[in-house]
C-alpha cells in the first residue's frame, strides 16, 4: 500500500471514509496507549512509534511511506504546536531563578555535546566529518515531553525542573541551526560565522516572540470575545503568528514560538483551564500524529547495520558529552552535584532528533538515510533504558520533595458590560481552602463569592459556609480588584485562613532550590 508515490485515479469519497476510519483508530488505540505508557513509566514517544513501526511496510499494515520531506514539514508543525503548549504551561517564577543555567545549557551545553559527539562520530564509527556533525547536532537537542512523561509522578527542587523545561525550550532554535547549515551543499561555513548567525537568529526571535506575546496577551485581556471557545483558538493563533513572523524575518520561529506561549501562559487570560486543557489535547494529537508519522517513515529491516554505530554514539552522547556539557555549564553557577548528577541522566531525546535527521533526506546528503537509522535506534534503545531509571535515580539521589498544597483552579470570564469579571473557582483535594468559612476569606471590597456548588447542588452561601474540598464557588469581582481577589484566593488555598500571617502571597508555591 504505496502512499508516497502519485495516484492516477481522483480520491473518492470512499477513499475518504476509508482514509477517516484508518486515523481514528489510530488515534483512539493512541490515546488508549498513553494509559499504558504512564503505567509503565516508559515516554509515550515509542508507544506511538511502535504504532508507526506496526503498521509500516515490515507491520501488519504494509504501508510503504518513504516521504521525508511531507514527514518533515508535518515535524515541523506538531513542533511548533508542542513547543507552544510548553510555553503556556511555563511558569516564569519557576524558571526564573534557573534561566542563567538553562541558557548556558541551551547554548554553551549543545556546542561541547555536539563536539564530543561529532569527535567519536568521526573516529570510532569512520563517519566523513559532516555526517558525524550533523548527528552530533541532531543528538544535541533535549525533549521536555519525555523527560517530564517519566518524572511528573516524583516532586523535584525547581531548580532541576525549571532547568530541564527551559532548556528543553531554548536548545531547539541552535539546534536547528546547526542541522541546516551542516546539511547545505558546499562546505561547512567557519565556526565564527556560524555562530553570528545562530547569536542574530536567536536574538530576532526572543525579541519577536517576547513582542507578540505581550501584544496578544493585551488584547486578549481588553477585548471580550462572544464566545469562551474563541480563547483557545486566539491563544494558539497568536503562537503559531509568533513562529511565522519570526521565522520570516529570519529568525528563531521556534525560540519565538516558545517565548509568545510562555508570556501568555504566565499572563492570567481569560477562560485560562479551558485555553490549558485545549493546548494539552492539541499537544497530544501533534506528538501522536508526528511519532506514528516517523514510525512509518522507517525501514525496519534496513536498521541492522545501523545498531551498533547507534549504540556506540549514544554511549557516548549519554556518559560523556551530556555529562560533560552539564558540569561546565552549571558548576559556575554551583549546582549541587546531585542535581548535576539527575540533569546528566535527564537528557532524554525525543521526536525532535528524529524530526531533524529529516533535513539532511530532504537535502540530499550523501549517507542521509543512514543518519536517520542511528538516530533512530539511538532514541528508542537509550530512551528505554534512560526512561524506567529516571524515577530511581531522583530517589537514590534524594531529590524528591513533599507534596505541596493542591492550587486552586481559577477560570475567569470578563463581563465588560458590566466592567466586572466572574471567577470560577474548583477545590481541589489537597486545598488548605477545606474547612475555611466563607467570611475567614477576607476578599477585597469590590469581590463576593455569590454561589456554591456542592455535590451538583448550588446555593448561595452565608458567610458562616464552611467551604469543603470538591466545591466550586463562584466569585464576582470588578474590574480594580479582579487580580486582587485571586491573589487572596490562592493565598488560602495554599495557607488556609492564617495566611496572611504566614506570608503566602498567592503565587504558585514553588519548591526551595535545597528540597
Amino acid at each position: 500500500m504505496p502512499v508516497s508515490q502519485g495516484r492516477e485515479q481522483p480520491l473518492t469519497v470512499h477513499d475518504l471514509n476509508q482514509l477517516l476510519l484508518v486515523c481514528s483508530l489510530v488515534l483512539l488505540v493512541a490515546v488508549a496507549a498513553v494509559r499504558i505508557s504512564s503505567r509503565s513509566g516508559l515516554p509515550s514517544l515509542l508507544v506511538y512509534l511502535g504504532i508507526g513501526v506496526a503498521m509500516g511496510q515490515d507491520g501488519v499494515g504494509d504501508i510503504h511511506f518513504d516521504n521525508a520531506e511531507l514527514t518533515q514539514v508535518i515535524g515541523y508543525a506538531a513542533l511548533v504546536v508542542i513547543l507552544a503548549e510548553g510555553g503556556l504551561g511555563t511558569k516564569w517564577k519557576e524558571i526564573k531563578p534557573a534561566l542563567p543555567s538553562a541558557t548556558a545549557l541551551a547554548l554553551v551545553g549543545v556546542a561541547v555535546s555536539v563536539g564530543v559527539t561529532a569527535t567519536a562520530a568521526h573516529y570510532l564509527i569512520g563517519l566523513e566529518w559532516r555526517q558525524a556533525l550533523i548527528i552530533g547536532a541532531v543528538v544535541s537537542s533535549t525533549d521536555a515531553a519525555a523527560v517530564f512523561s517519566v518524572l511528573r509522578r516524583i516532586p523535584l527542587p525547581a531548580r532541576v525542573t525549571g532547568t530541564l523545561e527551559a532548556e528543553s525550550g531554548f536548545n531547539d532554535a541552535p539546534v536547528v541551526i546547526l542541522v541546516v547549515s551542516f546539511s547545505t551543499a558546499g562546505p561547512v561555513e567557519h565556526w565564527y560565522a556560524l555562530l553570528g548567525e545562530i547569536t542574530l537568529e536567536l536574538a530576532i526571535g526572543a525579541a519577536i516572540g517576547i513582542a507578540v506575546g505581550l501584544l496578544g496577551s493585551w488584547g486578549l485581556r481588553h477585548v471580550a470575545l462572544p464566545a469562551s471557545g474563541l480563547y483557545p483558538i486566539a491563544v494558539m493563533a497568536i503562537a503559531v503568528t509568533a513562529y511565522a513572523a519570526g521565522a520570516l524575518a529570519h529568525g528563531s520561529g521556534f525560540l519565538a514560538v516558545y517565548l509568545a506561549s510562555m508570556v501568555l501562559g504566565n499572563a492570567k487570560l481569560p477562560h485560562w483551564p479551558a485555553t490549558r486543557g485545549f493546548a494539552e489535547g492539541l499537544g497530544w494529537i501533534a506528538q501522536i500524529g508526528m511519532f506514528v508519522l516517523l514510525g512509518l517513515l522507517v525501514t525496519p529491516h534496513e536498521l541492522g547495520d545501523d545498531v551498533w554505530p547507534a549504540l556506540v554514539i549514544g554511549l557516548v552522547l549519554t556518559m560523556v558529552a551530556r555529562p560533560l556539557s552539564v558540569v561546565l555549564c552549571l558548576t559556575p553557577f554551583r549546582v549541587p552535584w546531585q542535581e548535576q548528577t539527575l540533569m546528566s541522566w535527564a537528557g532524554l531525546r525525543g521526536a525532535v532528533p528524529i524530526i531533524l535527521a529529516t533535513i539532511p533526506m530532504v537535502n540530499g546528503v550523501d549517507g542521509s538515510r543512514r543518519i536517520f537509522n542511528i538516530v533512530f535506534v539511538l532514541v528508542v534503545v537509550y530512551t528505554l533504558i534512560q526512561g524506567p531509571t529516571l524515577p530511581w535515580l531522583a530517589r537514590q539521589l534524594r531529590l524528591g520533595g513533599d507534596a505541596e498544597a493542591a492550587d486552586l483552579g481559577i477560570e475567569s470570564a470578563p463581563l465588560e458590560r458590566l466592567r466586572g469579571h466572574l471567577l470560577s473557582v474548583a477545590i481541589p483535594d489537597g486545598s488548605k481552602m477545606h474547612g475555611v468559612e466563607v467570611n475567614e476569606l477576607r476578599l477585597p471590597a469590590g469581590a463576593a463569592v455569590t454561589l456554591v456548588v456542592r455535590e451538583g447542588k448550588s446555593f448561595v452561601p452565608l458567610p458562616t459556609t464552611v467551604l469543603r474540598r470538591g466545591d466550586e464557588l463562584l466569585v464576582v469581582a470588578t474590574d480594580p480588584v479582579r487580580d486582587a481577589a485571586e491573589r487572596r484566593l490562592r493565598a488560602v488555598g495554599h495557607g488556609g485562613k492564617l495566611a496572611g500571617w504566614l506570608g503566602t502571597n498567592g503565587e504558585t508555591p514553588r519548591r526551595r532550590p535545597g528540597n
